[in-house]
């Protein structure tokens, strides 16, 4: 199947080009960026040698439409998006953090947990909880935000205050905005019968000095879901839950000895598994955003996408 793994565009005034973990971010005359969601998938901060069809528009569909579910809260970045993989908005100047927030005690939370460790970038994790137990109070549990083929370091408020990461002032904006992104999108998903786990926030801030949300929203890729429907009777029989996630390609890599350590091999990724994963994620599109998911032409992706910015930045 035809995917979009890398890109080499070269649109009107282009400055520079950024290339992340899954985006490629082109700088268009220090005014605008255009962020293009590629097919490549990441996991343990390693991408994958093989891309996903459809999984850059999934990802990039679904952060504009809770970019747009949440601006009245928040602002965003956002000003268009003229192609199903890319989105366009304000040139923004990244915080070096990333902003995760955990209802529940699941992912990294949980395998820190079994080992013993009752806290987690400076916050107390109760005592006595079991693997996806909800907190009593969401917990924001940062990581620093590194670069391309660096794993992301977990860092406390302290750490990142008394580094001058960020300052004390902006930080207190960053929790806020990732407390009420957080509760926007448990009510959401709520409202699919789904259980919005854990998520991390991006932010930056626009040349006008404006705090605002940056990059992706409530993807699977950027968060944890699970189904309402059953959570408790799992919690109560120690059965896992049904998630909806990155997490089950994770769970691949681990069963087949892969978590991005140093001489370790990426398992095979044959097309049966490919086409697995692609069916996985647009049954997550639709969960998450409550409707079919349409597939875009990509018979010719890399000609589809540059047609379609190049005609946005000519308007």
């Amino acid at each position: 199947m035809n995917t979009i793994t890398t890109t080499q565009f070269n649109f009107p005034n282009q400055k520079s080009v950024y290339r992340g973990k899954v985006r490629e971010v082109y700088n268009i005359n220090d005014e605008l960026l255009v962020m293009v969601a590629t097919d490549r998938l990441s996991a343990f901060d390693v991408v994958l040698p093989k891309g996903i069809p459809y999984k850059g528009q999934i990802l990039n569909q679904i952060a504009t439409k809770f970019m747009k579910a949440t601006e009245d809260i928040v602002p965003n970045w956002l000003i268009a998006t003229p192609d199903p993989n890319v989105a366009v908005g304000h040139l923004c100047q990244p915080f070096k953090v990333e902003m995760v927030i955990r209802g529940y005690l699941s992912g990294h939370a949980a395998r820190e947990y079994a080992l013993g460790k009752r806290t987690l970038c400076g916050v107390t994790m109760p005592e006595g909880m079991k693997e996806n137990d909800r907190f009593p109070t969401p917990i924001i549990t940062p990581t620093t935000k590194a670069d391309f083929g660096v794993h992301d370091e977990d860092i406390s408020r302290e750490a990142i205050l008394s580094q001058g990461i960020v300052s004390e002032a902006d930080y207190l904006v960053l929790e806020q905005y990732t407390r009420a992104l957080y509760q926007r999108g448990t009510e959401i998903a709520a409202s699919r019968g789904l259980i919005l786990v854990d998520t991390k926030y991006e932010f930056g801030k626009t040349k006008d000095g404006v705090i605002v949300l940056i990059d992706e929203i409530h993807t699977p890729d950027s968060s944890r879901y699970f189904y309402a429907e059953g959570y408790q009777d799992n919690q109560d029989q120690g059965l896992e839950q049904k998630q909806l996630s990155k997490e089950f390609v994770r769970r691949w890599l681990i069963e087949n000895g892969f978590q991005g350590k140093d001489g370790q091999q990426i398992p095979e990724m044959t097309e049966e598994y490919i086409n697995s994963v692609s069916e996985r994620y647009i049954e997550l599109y639709e969960n998450i955003i409550g409707e079919p998911f349409v597939k875009a032409d990509i018979n010719q992706i890399n000609d589809r996408i540059e047609h379609n910015v190049v005609r946005y930045l000519n308007q």
